[in-house]
C-alpha cells in the first residue's frame, strides 16, 4: 500500500472511528484501526466486536493495500506531524512508514486478515431518514438511557418503525423521553433495541443534512450517512411497555420561560450534594419559586413568573433530570403538567415529543 493524504482529511476521519477502540481488550487486534486503500478510496474501520464503525474519504492510491495499525499511536503520531502531505507506506511484516516533509516514523501492525469482518447486510429491509431530523431525535432522548447495567434492557433506545413513523423511547425508570417522526421511506413495521454506545456515536456522526439509509438484519442494524457507516449489534430483550405510563394532559400547565427556568435549576443545583440532590420547586399562582436549602451549605431562591391558574403544589426534582431537557428543547415558551408532589411532571410538544420525570422525596 502506498499513497498520499492531507493531514486534515486524515485526522478528520480518524477521528470519525477511534471512540470505539478500546485500549483495555483482551484482544490486541481490537485496539488497532485497519487502513484499505484502493481506486483513490481510503476506508478506516474499527470495531469492539458490538459496533462497527467505517470512515470513507478520497485519496491519492499510488498502490493499493491493507493493514492494521494500533490507533491510538497512530492518531498521536499524525497529529504531532506537520500541516504537509502525508506518505504512508506498508512493507514487509506488517510494517508502516510514515513520511511527512522532514520527519519520518515507523510502526508495526498486524494484517488485515487478523482483523474482525464486519457483518454484510442485504439491500432489504430498509428505510430512509433524514440526517438532521435523526440527529435531533437523538438529542432529545439520548440522556434519557440507562447505566444501570443490571438493566440491560434499558441500556439503550427502542427504535419502533411503524406505519411510516420512526418512534425512538428512552428510559432509566425515573423518567422517559419519546419522540416521533416521519421517515422519508416507509419501512416494514419493527421493534429494535439499539446499545446506548451506538446512539452516542451515530449522533455524534449525523450532520444536519443529507440521509440516512437505515438498513436491518435479525440482529444487527446498519445507518449509513454519507461517508461513515455505523454497524450494531442489537440488545435482546423486551423494552417495558411505554404507553401506559405517560399520563392523560393535565387541565392546568404551567407556561414558563424555558431559558430562565434552566439557569434557576442550574443556580440551584449548585447547593445539592450526594445526600441531598433535590431542589424544591413550588408552583403558586403566575410563579414558579425554586429554591434549595441545605443546612451545611447555605441556601438559594429564585423566582420566576409564570402562566398558572391550578392548584399550588410543592414538589421536589432531581435537578439534572430537568436540565438535560431544557438544554434540548427548541421552543422558547414550555408547558409543564405538574399534578402533584408525587405524580410525575410531563413535558409535552404537540403530539411529536414527551418527556416525563418522576419527582424526588424533599429533605
Amino acid at each position: 500500500m502506498k499513497l498520499k493524504i492531507l493531514k486534515s482529511d486524515l485526522i478528520k476521519n480518524i477521528q470519525n472511528v477511534q471512540n470505539v477502540i478500546s485500549s483495555r481488550t483482551s484482544l490486541p487486534i481490537l485496539s488497532n484501526v485497519l487502513i484499505e486503500a484502493e481506486n483513490n478510496k481510503v476506508r478506516l474501520v474499527s470495531t469492539d466486536l458490538d459496533v462497527g464503525i467505517i470512515s470513507t474519504f478520497t485519496s491519492e492510491t499510488e498502490e493499493p493495500g491493507a493493514i492494521t495499525v494500533p490507533a491510538k499511536r497512530f492518531s498521536d503520531i499524525i497529529k504531532e506531524l506537520p500541516d504537509e502531505d502525508i506518505l504512508i507506506t506498508t512493507m514487509k511484516n506488517n510494517t508502516m512508514s510514515i513520511k511527512c516533509g522532514k520527519c519520518f516514523f515507523k510502526i508495526l501492525g498486524l494484517p488485515k486478515e487478523d482483523f474482525p469482518k464486519l457483518p454484510d447486510f442485504e439491500e432489504d429491509p430498509h428505510t430512509i431518514m433524514d440526517q438532521g431530523v435523526l440527529k435531533k431525535m437523538l438529542s432529545m432522548t439520548c440522556f434519557s438511557m440507562s447505566h444501570d447495567e443490571t438493566r440491560y434492557v434499558l441500556n439503550g433506545a427502542l427504535f419502533l418503525f411503524k406505519a411510516g413513523q420512526l418512534i425512538i423511547v428512552t428510559t432509566d425508570g425515573k423518567r422517559l423521553s419519546l419522540i416521533k417522526k416521519e421517515t422519508t421511506k416507509a419501512a416494514p413495521d419493527r421493534s429494535l433495541i439499539i446499545p446506548a454506545k451506538t446512539i452516542y456515536e451515530l449522533n455524534r456522526a449525523l450532520g444536519e443534512s443529507g440521509q440516512t439509509r437505515v438498513t436491518f438484519s435479525e440482529n444487527q442494524v446498519r445507518f449509513e450517512s454519507d461517508n461513515i457507516t455505523i454497524i450494531s449489534r442489537l440488545l435482546e430483550g423486551d423494552f417495558p411497555g411505554y404507553e401506559q405510563v405517560i399520563p392523560a394532559q393535565a387541565k392546568e400547565k404551567v407556561f414558563v420561560q424555558r431559558e430562565p427556568l434552566l439557569l434557576g435549576i442550574k443556580r440551584a443545583a449548585l447547593l445539592t450534594t450526594q445526600d441531598s440532590q433535590s431542589v424544591k420547586i413550588e408552583v403558586l399562582k403566575n410563579r414558579i419559586i425554586i429554591s434549595k436549602s441545605n443546612p451545611n451549605i447555605g441556601e438559594a431562591r429564585e423566582e420566576l413568573e409564570t402562566t398558572y391558574k391550578g392548584q399550588e403544589i410543592t414538589i421536589g426534582f432531581n435537578p439534572s433530570y430537568l436540565m438535560d431537557v431544557l438544554k434540548v428543547l427548541p421552543k422558547d415558551e414550555i408547558e409543564i403538567e405538574i399534578s402533584g408532589p408525587d405524580k410525575p411532571a410531563v413535558i409535552r410538544i404537540e403530539d411529536w415529543y414527551v418527556y416525563l420525570v418522576l419527582p424526588m422525596q424533599l429533605a
